[in-house]
């Protein structure tokens, strides 16, 4: 037995598939045979997929309208990338595999076999909804998922994409004939092949003719087969746009960042730069006091030793016949006179050596605290000329005008919240 395998891009109406709706070419009376393999909610889906990587995304975040509220609002409402996608998978056709025939039921079954291992062969597209129709003239199944990458190194690390997600999976696109989705629906019949061969279905490859249609048919079956190639080029299209959309918006928020970082890196540059200066002058200043105090110290210094030591040496000598009496009526407002002189000199020694140790420890930490300045000047200084390597690449990629007017954009909506905030500010006080 040969039978021809179909692996279309489906609508992704997931009310038709589920059967919240009911379409003219339902049957009803035969909705229970159908088979419900999952039938999640999407939005429950993406909280699952994307909310830890959308909190570390924000956590990196210094500006609080870059952050996102909701990842499935923002794919929704954006152009980038659909919610998720489809695939028909179908045996034969409604003459040679009637839903309602025995080959039917056969059809059913291989379909049922290739569905329980859709999942684990395509990891990096998850399946919330899938149903295996047979209340239609033919069985086919609708498999509807979300795809996605994990490590990405822009935006969000995790992130909805279709094209990057069959990459992982294997499948480079490469002409038009051969896009990453046509790649992976071939792939996909070759896996649908295999069951059939295990039921002894052989599968019928169609050719550019077909002697058994009739000349309108045959023109019907090929318009329609280049409306689905149509079809599948748009997808590609609107997918690669999608990615250069993401590249360049990836792009003007790095940018923002690198503007951001570099004035801020200016002003801390600046910040070091007159701290140092600063640090340097009370140097000068502790270093001037110290000079003027080592002076005073080695006066002081120079008269204890003069007057404590060796006193012999400037001592009166006794007169001749002199008596100790008189000797000592005369020498003692001498001595007296040197003991007045030396207590205040050394109490005034003891208050200038602990004001010069003072002096001595504060001067090393004003060396330090420059020597740890130019340090901070120094790596602001790399980093400012790094953040401007960077600003150059990116202006290399987008070029000077589009750098500008990114710049210029993210200028004026900082300063549209700012103005915001003011008068919320205001309007929060005239409340009051």
């Amino acid at each position: 037995m040969k039978r021809t395998i179909s692996a279309m891009m489906g609508k992704g109406s997931l009310t038709h598939n589920s059967r919240e709706f009911i379409a003219e070419n339902v049957d009803p009376s035969r909705t229970h045979l159908n088979t419900e393999y999952c039938n999640e909610k999407i939005k429950d889906v993406y909280h699952e997929l994307f909310d830890e990587a959308v909190a570390r995304y924000n956590a990196k975040q210094k500006r609080k309208d870059r952050c996102i509220d909701d990842y499935y609002e923002k794919i929704r409402s954006g152009k980038q990338e659909k919610l998720f996608h489809e695939i028909v998978i179908q045996i034969g056709n409604k003459d040679d595999m009637g839903a309602m025939t025995e080959n039917g039921a056969l059809a059913a079954t291989v379909l049922d076999e290739y569905m329980k291992d859709f999942q684990a062969r395509n990891p990096t597209l998850r399946v919330f909804s899938a149903h295996l129709h047979m209340d239609e003239a033919t069985p086919h199944l609708h498999i509807d998922f979300v795809p996605y990458i994990t490590g990405s190194s822009r935006g969000v690390d995790t992130r909805v994409s279709l094209k990057q997600a069959l990459m992982a999976l294997g499948f480079k696109g490469g002409t038009r004939s051969e896009t990453e989705w046509n790649q992976w629906a071939n792939a996909e019949k070759e896996q649908l092949a295999k069951a059939m061969a295990q039921h002894d279905i052989e599968w019928e490859h169609l050719g550019t003719h077909e002697e058994h249609l009739s000349v309108l048919e045959y023109k019907k079956q090929e318009r329609a087969k280049e409306v689905a190639a149509l079809e599948e080029q748009r997808t590609e299209l609107e997918q690669t746009n999608a990615d250069y959309t993401a590249m360049k918006e990836s792009f003007i928020e790095q940018l923002s960042e690198i503007d951001a970082e570099i004035h801020e890196t200016q002003e801390r540059k600046e910040k070091a730069e007159k701290e140092t200066d600063a640090a340097e002058v009370k140097a000068e200043k502790v270093q001037k006091k110290l000079t003027t105090l080592t002076g005073n110290m080695n006066q002081v210094e120079r008269y204890a030793a003069e007057y404590t030591h060796f006193p012999e040496e400037w001592l009166p000598q006794a007169e001749t016949f002199e008596s100790g009496k008189a000797y000592r009526k005369r020498i003692l407002p001498i001595i007296t006179a040197v003991v007045k002189l030396l207590q205040p000199l050394y109490a005034k020694y003891l208050d200038m050596k602990r004001k010069y140790d003072q002096l001595q420890s504060r001067n090393q930490d004003l060396n330090g605290r420059v020597d740890n300045l130019a340090k901070d000047l120094k790596l602001s200084q790399q980093e400012s000329n790094s953040l401007r390597k960077d600003l150059n690449r990116v202006k290399t990629v987008l070029g000077d005008a589009a750098v500008e007017d990114a710049i210029q954009t993210a200028k004026r909506h900082e300063q549209m919240m700012e103005a915001q905030k003011s008068r919320n500010r205001k309007y929060g006080r005239d409340a009051r």
